[in-house]
């Protein structure tokens, strides 16, 4: 899949509140959200469990509606879902009756392409993800790296304009999780669709990102919106230098400033005392 010419996928939030539940058990997940995501960019957002992130990406992919303040896509309100605002979740949500092939070829074959049309497809995103030997294969013969890489074919497959990550790595092992955001970086550089990850991982965001928002405790508002210009491609001695250091740092006491808690004593390299060098939290 190449680069698309005209980038598509600008978000706009102006003023964005949502309030979830009802009557005496509503309270408001996200406050007062203001952004702006250029087409093409990797944004991360980061926060305490409980902030808002996942709502937010809820939000984008139109499951959620604002309670007040618009979200909007190239200029167009989101109002309900949409196949070019694809989601993978922390969970797969593969059909287990279905082969890879078709689980990733099923939201085309909704949209009544032809099977060999659709099989083309589907292969092609195989092959970007690193799964060309497996599309005969059941979900429950695949590892959860492997899963999950179907799960973002299955999302890719549309060319959607986003790309909505919710803690996709976060059930995985540490060296799946790293191998997971490295294939990752290198689908993102090919495709250069806009692409919004929620975690609650520094190191994560960190690696990852353009760019870092920062959230508050609930109700969720932006505290910090940090932009990362490490050169990429990005490898993991990245962790190693003292301005990723530097940065995590800042990020972490952001975090605990808003959480009320008292800053532990450091190190030199400006981390926690049990930790002896930049830890890529997996």
């Amino acid at each position: 899949m190449s680069a698309m010419q005209t980038p598509e996928g600008r978000i706009d939030i102006r003023q964005l509140s949502i309030v979830l539940g009802q009557g005496a058990q509503a309270f408001e997940a996200v406050q007062g959200l203001d952004c702006q995501i250029e087409a093409g960019q990797f944004v991360c957002i980061l926060g305490p469990s409980g902030c808002g992130k996942s709502t937010l990406l809820g939000a984008l992919a139109g499951h959620l509606q604002p309670s007040t303040g618009t979200l909007k896509v190239d200029a167009v309100p989101v109002v309900g879902p949409s196949p070019q605002r694809g989601m993978v979740f922390q969970q797969h949500t593969l059909f287990p009756w279905r082969s890879v092939r078709d689980n990733v070829a099923f939201g085309l074959k909704m949209r009544g392409l032809g099977k060999l049309e659709r099989h083309r497809a589907a292969d092609e995103i195989l092959a970007l993800v690193g799964l060309e030997g497996f599309a005969g294969h059941w979900p429950d013969q695949l590892s959860g790296g492997m899963q999950q890489r179907v799960e973002i074919a299955r999302v890719l497959v549309n060319r959607p304009r986003l790309l909505l990550m919710d803690e996709p790595f976060g059930a995985l092992d540490a060296l799946t999780r790293l191998n997971m955001q490295e294939l990752l970086l290198d689908i993102w550089t090919r495709i250069r669709t806009t692409l919004v990850f929620v975690t609650h991982d520094i190191d994560e965001a960190l690696f990852l990102a353009d760019r870092l928002l920062v959230m508050s405790p609930r109700p969720g508002r932006i505290i910090e919106d940090l932009r990362l210009d490490f050169p990429r491609p990005r490898t993991t001695e990245l962790v190693t230098r003292p301005e990723f250091a530097r940065l995590k740092r800042h990020c972490l006491e952001l975090l605990r400033h808003e959480d009320g808690q008292q800053l532990p004593r450091l190190n030199p390299l400006g981390l926690p005392p049990e930790t002896s060098l930049p830890r890529f939290a997996l």
